[in-house]
């Protein structure tokens, strides 16, 4: 979930690259979108966008992410959504409302003449396209860089991947994968600069939880497939727990309702995961391949993703990434 007061419970740490290594699955989705609106932000869209129309900015945020995987010697997995549970209905549609709110404004800024803000709001419309989920796939393909599909929620099988050893760490902005059972989640490897790592068992003892108590203080706080209780945060909500045991003890001590609790909490516990994946993580990326199916295929501005590839080729030289395990 994108929920902030997750933050104050979870046990985060800064740490330099020099400390990890290894596998990280990452959630394609969430690593996708917010290269994808940083790129839409701060780049003339003309430099993403074909003759016939089609917007391909995710190229283009692709390239120029992944070295940041490949310099510290980390190998991406990269897992894709499947099918959005119904759970999360509400969250969508509150999504689409507000891109839709956006665009709005951003015709107005546009009509008024206010780049910036038109460029600020631009990217808060975008959205995972078919032609972006179709190149994006491709692109990863031609780079070597495994993809795994998942059943639905992708930080659910980053977790699940993270949990069963097929991977060292969970690479995702969100901090739901805690809730999923992720023992350890990367952060910020779409910023600059060092990564956060969060880690869940640490959390657990700090605050003398279980996971399922994890759950329900986070289900209290409010979380992608349900509105908080009115009143309570974070400190409220573990005190709450922690006296009552557990959510149903302390929704009834406040005389409190969250729908479908029974069905959310059990999707945190046992969300739809797979097995279906053959990870080889020894990968030799095809550059030339990539950087023409980018640049000639999909007519990207060679200027925007020409640094991104000679890196890649780069860490292909110095390393080997096809040594790497």
């Amino acid at each position: 979930m994108g929920n902030a007061d997750l933050r104050d419970i979870a046990h985060i740490e800064d740490v330099s690259f020099d400390e990890v290594s290894g596998v990280v699955a990452v959630d394609a989705h969430n690593w996708l979108y917010r290269y994808l609106t940083t790129t839409v932000k701060f780049t003339s869209d003309h430099r993403y966008t074909t003759e016939a129309g089609e917007e391909v900015a995710n190229l283009i945020g692709i390239v120029q992410g992944l070295p940041k995987f490949f310099d510290n010697d980390l190998t991406p997995v990269f897992v894709f959504d499947g099918g959005v549970t119904d759970l999360k209905d509400d969250e969508v549609a509150k999504r689409r409302e507000a891109r839709e709110q956006a665009e709005e404004r951003r015709k107005e800024a546009a009509e008024r003449g206010d780049a910036v803000e038109a460029a600020r709001l631009e990217a808060r419309t975008q959205r995972l396209t078919d032609t972006i989920h179709e190149t994006s796939r491709e692109v990863l393909r031609l780079l070597d860089v495994p993809v795994v599909e998942a059943p639905a929620e992708g930080e659910a099988q980053c977790a699940y991947m993270n949990r069963v050893g097929d991977a060292d760490y969970t690479g995702s902005e969100d901090y739901d994968t805690i809730l999923f059972g992720g023992p350890l989640t990367l952060r910020q490897l779409t910023s600059k600069g060092d990564p956060e790592l969060m880690d869940l068992q640490q959390t657990l003892a700090d605050h003398d939880l279980t996971q399922e108590q994890l759950v329900d203080v986070a289900m209290l706080c409010g979380t992608d497939f349900n509105e908080g209780v009115r009143g309570i945060g974070p400190k409220t909500a573990l005190k709450a727990v922690k006296e009552h045991g557990d959510l149903f003890a302390v929704l009834e001590a406040r005389d409190a309702e969250i729908p479908n609790a029974e069905r959310i909490r059990e999707f945190f516990h046992s969300p739809p995961v797979t097995d279906d994946y053959d990870l080889d993580t020894q990968i030799t990326p095809d550059v030339d391949a990539a950087r023409a199916y980018v640049v000639d295929e999909w007519e990207v501005d060679p200027d925007e993703v020409e640094r991104g590839f000679e890196r890649i080729d780069d860490a292909l030289t110095q390393t080997g990434l096809d040594d790497w395990t």
